[in-house]
C-alpha cells in the first residue's frame, strides 16, 4: 500500500496546457500515474498528450468518471477557485503546488475541504510520490531518475514525511543509497497554513501496513514537529520514528527557507523540537548526513523488511513487473506458483499489464476477449505473412513473428483506434453539453467530411459480427456496460440512421470493453497479438506440414476441411 497516491487513483492536472503544467503532467505520466482529464478555462476540447482538457473539473468528471487527485499548475491568485472547483465536483485530495498563496485563501480551502470530507496537500508543496507506483506533483523531476533514486517497498518500506522541497528528493535518494526502500515520499509544504500536515502524514503512515518506520526532515517553525511528539507518547504513533530538524542556528524572529518555518514568541525552536521528540521516544540526528544511517540502525535493530540485499542495492535499473528469486516468481506481486490452477489466463493478462488482479467476473470478459480474437481464417495479413515465411523453410519463430509485425494500425489497430474515438464522442457530449446520440452524429459528420472512417464499424465478411453480441452480453454481467459501450451503441445509431447500417463489429466491442475496464488504449494492439499468436503457431505449423515449400498462397480461394460441429 502507499498513503495518498497509488496506481489505481484518477488524476486531473488543473493548469495541464501551460508550460509547467505539460512538463509535469509528462513526469507522472512516465511514472505510472493514471492522469485522465486536464483542466484550463477556456480550453475545452483540447488534448495535451492525448488527455482530454476540459473547462472545469466537473466537466471532466462528467465526461470521464470519477476523480481522485487534482494537482494544481496554477498561479497564486487563482489556486482558491480552482481548489474549490475539484473539492466542489467530488476530488478528496487536492495537491496546491503554487506558493504565495494568500492566507485567507488557504483557510478558505481548508474550510471548504472539512465540509466536503476533502483533504489538500499544501500549499507550496512538490507533491506526493509512492516509489514504483505513482506520483501527484513534481517530486523527483523526470520519471527515469525517480525510479532510480526510491525504491519501492518489496514487502515493507520507510514513509518520508518533509517539510522542505528539496530535501524531500534528498533525503529520498540518500536513503536509497543506503539500501532503504520508501512506501511514500510525502512534502507537506511550506507556508504558515497547509492542508496535510506532518501529524496527519504521521497517522497515515501509522495505518499503513507497508510502511514499517517514519522519517522526518523538520524544521524550525509552527508546531508541527512537537505535535508529533505529543503522539508518539500517547502511543497514538507506534511506529520508529527517526529525525533530522533544520534550521539549529536560527534565532527568534528568523526566517528559515519557508514561510512556515519562523521562531515567533520562542515557540517552533529547534532545541524545543529536538527535546520533544527525544524525550518521546525518538532518533533525532544532529546532522542531515546522520539521518540514512541512523535509519539503517533502527531497521536493522527490530528485524526490518525495508533493508535491501547487496544484489538489489548493485542494480543499474528495475522492473516493476516480475521478482525472481531462488525459488520463487512473483509477477506484479503475485507468487506465480498460487496463481497457477486458480487464475485464468485472461485474468494473468490482466493483472501483468495493468498491475492489478481483476475480480473473477472480468477475468472471464478477458478470457472470452481473447478467445474471439484467436483466429479468423488464413486471409488477414498477419496469417497470409506467416504462412508464407514458413513456407520458405524458416523456423516457427520466425514465422510467428512474421505475423506479428503484420499486427499494426490497419491489422488489429482498430481495437485502439476505435477507444479514442469513443472518447472523442464522450468528451464532445460533455463539452457542448450534448447528447451522446447528437455527439455521435456530430463526430460521425466531421469524419465524413475528412475523407475518414470510423474504426470498429462494419465487416467484410459479417453483417452482424456474432462475437460482438457475445461480448456484450458478458460485459454486462461482469458490470462493465459502460460510457464507452454507450458511446459505440449511439455511433452504431448514428450510422443507421445515414442509410448505411455498419454494425459494431468485434474489434469496436474490443476497444469499447477495455476502455471502460479502464486500460490504456496503448496496450489494446498488444492484446490482440496476445490473442491471435495461438492461431499464428497453428498455421504456420500447419503450411509446414501439410503444403509444399514455396507456394504462391492464394488470399481467397482456399476452404475448410477440418471437423465440423
Amino acid at each position: 500500500m502507499s498513503i495518498l497516491i497509488d496506481r489505481n487513483k484518477r488524476v486531473v492536472v488543473q493548469g495541464m496546457t501551460g508550460r509547467e503544467g505539460q512538463a509535469r503532467t509528462r513526469l507522472m505520466l512516465d511514472y505510472g500515474t493514471q492522469v485522465v482529464a486536464g483542466v484550463t478555462p477556456g480550453r475545452g476540447g483540447q488534448r495535451v498528450m492525448g488527455i482530454p482538457v476540459f473547462d472545469t473539473v466537473s466537466a471532466a468528471v462528467a465526461a470521464v468518471g470519477a476523480i481522485d487527485i487534482s494537482v494544481l499548475f496554477v498561479p497564486a491568485k487563482t489556486v482558491c477557485s480552482a481548489a474549490i472547483d475539484a473539492i466542489d465536483a467530488g476530488v478528496k485530495l487536492v495537491v496546491i503546488v503554487a506558493d504565495r498563496v494568500p492566507l485567507w485563501d488557504a483557510m478558505t480551502i481548508a474550510e471548504r475541504a472539512a465540509e466536503r470530507g476533502a483533504q489538500f496537500l499544501g500549499p507550496n508543496t512538490l507533491g506526493v510520490l509512492s516509489p514504483g507506483n505513482a506520483v501527484a506533483g513534481m517530486l523527483g523531476g523526470r520519471a527515469d531518475s525517480a525510479r532510480q533514486w526510491f525504491k519501492p517497498p518489496l514487502p515493507k518500506g520507510v514513509g518520508i514525511i518533509s517539510r522542505s522541497g528539496g530535501m524531500s528528493s534528498s533525503t529520498g535518494y540518500y536513503l536509497g543509497q543506503a539500501g532503504v526502500r520508501i512506501s511514500t515520499i510525502v512534502h507537506v509544504g511550506g507556508d504558515a497554513v497547509l492542508g496535510v500536515r506532518i501529524p496527519d502524514a504521521a497517522l497515515a503512515f501509522e495505518s499503513d501496513p507497508q510502511t514499517e518506520a517514519i522519517v522526518v526532515f523538520g524544521e524550525i517553525g509552527s508546531s508541527q514537529e512537537e505535535e508529533l511528539a505529543e503522539m508518539i507518547r500517547r502511543k497514538r504513533v507506534t511506529k520508529p520514528v527517526i529525525a533530522y530538524i533544520g534550521g539549529k542556528a536560527a534565532k527568534e524572529g528568523t526566517r528559515f527557507s519557508h514561510a512556515g518555518a519562523i521562531i515567533e514568541g520562542g515557540r517552533g525552536t529547534h532545541a524545543g523540537k529536538v527535546t520533544a521528540l527525544r524525550e518521546a521516544g525518538a532518533t533525532v540526528v544532529d546532522a542531515f548526513g546522520e539521518l540514512p544511517s541512523a535509519v539503517v540502525s533502527v531497521l536493522k535493530a527490530q528485524g526490518g523488511r525495508s533493508l535491501m540485499s547487496q544484489s538489489e542495492r548493485d542494480a543499474v535499473w528495475t522492473s516493476a513487473i516480475t521478482k525472481i528469486a531462488p525459488n520463487s516468481v512473483a509477477v506484479r506481486g503475485h507468487d506465480i506458483a498460487s496463481l497457477m490452477g486458480e487464475t485464468s489466463f485472461g485474468a494473468a493478462v490482466y493483472l501483468i499489464l495493468s498491475g492489478t488482479m481483476p475480480d473473477v467476473r472480468v477475468g472471464k470478459l478477458m478470457d472470452a476477449i481473447l478467445v474471439s480474437s484467436i483466429d479468423h481464417g488464413a486471409t488477414p495479413p498477419s496469417c497470409l505473412a506467416a504462412r508464407t515465411v514458413a513456407s520458405t523453410g524458416a523456423s516457427l519463430s520466425s514465422s510467428v513473428a512474421a505475423g506479428i509485425s503484420a499486427i499494426n494500425r490497419h491489422h488489429g489497430g482498430a481495437i485502439e483506434d476505435c477507444a479514442r474515438q469513443l472518447g472523442a464522442i464522450l468528451a464532445r457530449s460533455t463539452r457542448d453539453g450534448v447528447t451522446l446520440a447528437a455527439a455521435a452524429a456530430a463526430e460521425l459528420a466531421d469524419f465524413k467530411g475528412r475523407g475518414e472512417r470510423f474504426s470498429g464499424f462494419g465487416h467484410r465478411i459479417h453483417s452482424k459480427d456474432p462475437r460482438t453480441a457475445k461480448l456484450f452480453e458478458l460485459a454486462a454481467a461482469a458490470g462493465v456496460d459502460g460510457k464507452h459501450m454507450a458511446a459505440a451503441r449511439a455511433l452504431e445509431s448514428a450510422l443507421s440512421n445515414t442509410g448505411k447500417a455498419l454494425p459494431i463489429n468485434v474489434d469496436g466491442a474490443i476497444g469499447a470493453i477495455l476502455a471502460d475496464l479502464g486500460l490504456e488504449p496503448r496496450l489494446f494492439n498488444g492484446i490482440f497479438m496476445i490473442a491471435r499468436t495461438p492461431g499464428l503457431v497453428a498455421h504456420v505449423i500447419e503450411e509446414q506440414t501439410r503444403e509444399k515449400p514455396m507456394r504462391r498462397i492464394d488470399p481467397e480461394r482456399h476452404a475448410y476441411d477440418g471437423p465440423v460441429l
